[in-house]
């Protein structure tokens, strides 16, 4: 397959992207996954992908209500945790795109000890995230009017949902993270979800997408996806939460 004509279809020679990927969902791909983002690097302004770092997180025994959390209930993965520092490779729940990004040598990586972003020629957009404002780059990037790049994956990636819901006034979370020498508290942590793929009627106008390989690759224009769901939270509070009686982040948005 020829990734670089594949995604110059999309149109985003201009744009800056955030991506989400599964290589899995294309089949084979002569040069793997440093063939992958060089083809996105020629056909797109810049790209941010999220390093997320899970295994810094940590659950406490005592912590405030409402917060979508059983506390003291992972005391075994509490022993687990490790400190976040630069290097720390993104979680293999990311996929492994954004570990071959984050290791490229013209990355930027932000140093959010669980949210953390990388970026190629988006240096502007890495440096917003800030402790408080986790999603700050995605803020960034919909200024620039930028472009979600889904690969093989659909909705239920697409961290820019959260930001929507943050917007929209949805309950955000607060989650524990060591690091070297100190536990810090995290705000802004979102919600689950499993529910995002109801978004998609509403952004299909704003959508372009190419097949490549085995590969749906969809490009969603952020703005218009912000505003479609923003406006959807707005019209029924409990749009794109997950139907699972168990995800206690949902439930806890349900009833809060």
């Amino acid at each position: 397959m020829n990734l670089r004509n594949a995604f110059s279809q999309l149109g985003l020679s201009k744009q800056l992207v955030i991506a989400h990927a599964s290589l899995r969902a294309f089949g084979p791909i002569e040069g793997g996954a440093d063939a992958v983002l060089n083809a996105l690097l020629e056909t797109t302004r810049g790209i941010i992908m999220p390093t997320f770092t899970y295994k810094t997180m940590l659950n406490p025994e005592v912590g405030p209500p409402r917060n979508g959390i059983t506390y003291g209930r992972e005391s075994d993965l509490n022993k687990m945790a490790e400190p976040f520092y630069p290097d720390m490779p993104a979680d293999k729940l990311m996929g492994m795109l954004p570990e071959v990004l984050r290791n490229h040598p013209k990355a930027k990586r932000s140093s959010h000890p669980i949210q953390s972003f990388a970026g190629i020629n988006a240096d502007m957009i890495i440096n917003t995230q800030t402790l408080y404002e986790p999603f700050a780059p995605i803020a960034a990037l919909a200024e620039r009017d930028g472009w979600v790049l889904l690969l093989g994956v659909d909705h239920r990636v697409n961290t820019s949902i959260h930001y929507a819901e943050k917007l929209a006034g949805r309950m955000q979370f607060i989650r524990w993270a060591l690091t070297q020498g100190k536990v810090v508290e995290c705000p802004g942590f979102p919600g689950d979800s499993e529910g995002f793929n109801a978004i998609a009627p509403a952004v299909v106008k704003f959508t372009r997408s190419v097949e490549v390989g085995n590969a749906l690759v969809q490009a969603v224009h952020l703005q218009s996806l912000i505003h479609a769901a923003m406006d959807m939270i707005r019209d029924n509070p409990l749009a794109l939460l997950c139907g699972r009686p168990d995800c206690e982040r949902c439930e806890a948005v349900r009833w809060g």
